[in-house]
């Protein structure tokens, strides 16, 4: 349903003039056997029939291995699982952006799992229309059925247990990600506050205009400014991602709730880019990131661990192990969150 509401916006903007693009197949699933019994479903796509060209986890400035179902993400949506039960953390009612999204399962999972928003943001848009977008309707569609099979009444579910996040889709560099992202500051003039109860301020505020946004067009946006940002004081050390979010807040406190990434951090240059683009969309006090990621990606210098020691160098914020996975033989996968200090 989502992306047919998209469809026409996404056919008459989104492509360049220079970009081939190879009609897909008609969409089909595989299931993903996760812990605890939970099941989700991946696309079964190929970067042939979506981009054009053969198969390769990486053609940089073009593609950025999105089609491809990485299992840093599962080990995160496991990981994910973990901390509700044990609770430390709460999707109910959040704001959750998920950065590098792909198959966007961890996502998906916060949907499920209660998230009043979730916004998946992509390299490319083709990987966006032809993955994203009907894997996330797959799911949730999976999901409500599920639901409604399972209700003992045989009534549709409250409308507190329905699920009906407000889902969005970005494409694009993450540079420019935070002059689109729609709960993101921008910086606001004297007649941007006076219209903002007319929603001017904030991209996205039209689910079938703004579903899908290409974000490869410049925009003048800087910085906020100041006097706008509530202040706000830790008194906890860690975070309080197990709080049920509320959107009372207002629209000028902005950010997410919750940042999920996984397999993000495999370029050493773009990581500067990355803690650039976090550190503006994180909610302050109590935002948190959850990042799976291989140890050290060789060849290419990023990893988790030197993203973790940029953080620690800029000193916004503090970091915490949460599983590592190692077997001796391949790659150690790590995940970390990272909170405000």
């Amino acid at each position: 349903m989502l992306a047919l509401l998209c469809l026409n916006f996404v056919l008459s903007c989104l492509y360049c003039a220079e970009r081939s693009v190879v009609k897909s197949k008609p969409f089909t699933t595989d299931p993903v056997n996760l812990q605890g019994g939970l099941v989700l479903l991946k696309g079964r796509v190929h970067s042939t029939d979506i981009l054009g060209f053969g198969s390769t986890d990486l053609v940089p400035g073009k593609y950025e291995g999105g089609l491809k179902l990485w299992e840093c993400a599962i080990d995160l949506v496991n990981i994910l699982q973990g901390e509700i039960k044990d609770g430390r953390l709460s999707f109910r009612g959040k704001r959750v952006l998920e950065l590098g999204c792909g198959h966007g399962l961890p996502g998906i999972y916060a949907c499920l799992k209660g998230a009043s928003l979730v916004h998946f943001q992509d390299f490319n848009v083709e990987v966006l229309r032809s993955l994203t977008i009907p894997n996330v309707n797959a799911n949730l569609e999976m999901a409500r059925s599920r639901q409604s099979y399972g209700s003992d009444s045989g009534q549709p579910p409250t409308k507190a247990k329905q699920l009906s996040p407000d889902v969005h889709f970005y494409a694009g560099d993450w540079e420019d990600m935070s002059n689109f992202l729609s709960v993101v500051w921008s910086e606001p003039d004297e007649q941007a506050v006076e219209d903002m109860g007319k929603g001017d301020l904030l991209e996205g505020d039209s689910l079938q205009e703004n579903l899908i946004q290409d974000t490869s067009g410049k925009h003048d946006n800087s910085k906020p400014s100041k006097k706008f940002i509530k202040k706000h004081t830790r008194k906890l050390s860690g975070s309080r991602a197990c709080e049920k979010g509320t959107d009372d807040a207002g629209i000028l406190e902005g950010g997410y709730d919750i940042i999920l990434m996984s397999e993000t951090v495999y370029s050493m240059s773009s990581l500067p880019r990355l803690l650039a683009l976090i550190k503006k969309c994180l909610r302050p006090p109590y935002g948190v990131i959850y990042l799976a990621g291989k140890k050290h990606y060789f060849g290419v210098g990023g990893g988790t661990r030197p993203f973790k020691n940029m953080v620690e160098e800029d000193g916004c914020m503090g970091a915490h192990l949460v599983a590592e996975f190692a077997d001796g033989s391949s790659n150690v996968r790590e995940i970390w969150k990272f909170f405000y200090r």
